[in-house]
């Protein structure tokens, strides 16, 4: 009968649990669906596509974008933890290796500036006070820690997301603007300009592929 060691599956429960949290916050989800909310509020259709689907797309981009950081990753847990699964010190020595891979990814799409806003505001969170002296010392702080990488990186995300946002929004309120001034001069003041704008919006958008250039935009944007 297999057995194994209550402290591996403790440690595993907890790793399962907060992976809906990591999935959210320190993968590309967080740009991808902020920027699919951004141009369907953009678009002025507040519904369509719905949540469900919006959040489904994110994951499916997501597993695309992640798929090779798991491989490599799974790859690496499985060559450090052979013949050892159910040994606490083995299993997790080689989770914190699997987990390389994830940790290169959080340094490659984390802004510079961001990271040392959170190694310099860390070091004095963090510091210590000295019993004997009363000095307080600054806590040595490690730029590579994930306590560093991922508020960086989820910053560094929405920032980037909203970047594209901005851009996304241009065209459609420049539509929004030539349509009420057209309502304005023909007299039509009780005619709402987005009821007009929005068969427009979705013509523009279908005309260019939006979709497409979207999607295919933020998938190369982590091709570094």
């Amino acid at each position: 009968m297999f057995q194994t060691d209550p402290y591996s599956f403790i440690v595993g429960l907890v790793v399962m649990s907060l992976l809906p949290f990591l999935a959210m916050v320190a993968t590309s989800y967080l740009k991808i669906v902020v920027v699919v909310s951004l141009i369907r509020n953009a678009l002025g259709i507040q519904s369509i596509p719905p949540n469900m689907v919006v959040n489904a797309l994110a994951l499916i981009l997501t597993f695309y974008i992640m798929a090779p950081l798991v491989e490599r990753g799974w790859t690496t847990f499985r060559e450090e933890s052979n013949g050892q699964s159910a040994d606490v010190t083995y299993t997790t020595d080689a989770a914190l290796k699997a987990a390389e891979p994830f940790r290169e990814f959080l340094i490659k799409n984390s802004d510079e500036r961001q990271t040392a806003f959170f190694v310099r505001t860390a070091e004095t969170l963090w510091s210590t006070r000295d019993e004997t002296t009363g000095e307080i010392k600054p806590a040595e702080v490690d730029e590579k820690s994930y306590f560093i990488l991922v508020p960086a990186f989820c910053v560094s995300e929405l920032t980037r997301a909203f970047e594209i946002g901005f851009l996304i929004y241009l065209p459609f309120i420049a539509i929004d603007i030539i349509i009420s001034n057209i309502l304005l001069a023909m007299g039509m003041m009780m005619v709402s300009p987005v009821t007009i704008s929005l068969p427009f919006k979705l013509l523009l958008f279908v005309i260019v592929d939006g979709w497409t250039i979207l999607i295919q935009g933020l998938v190369q944007s982590y091709i570094k």
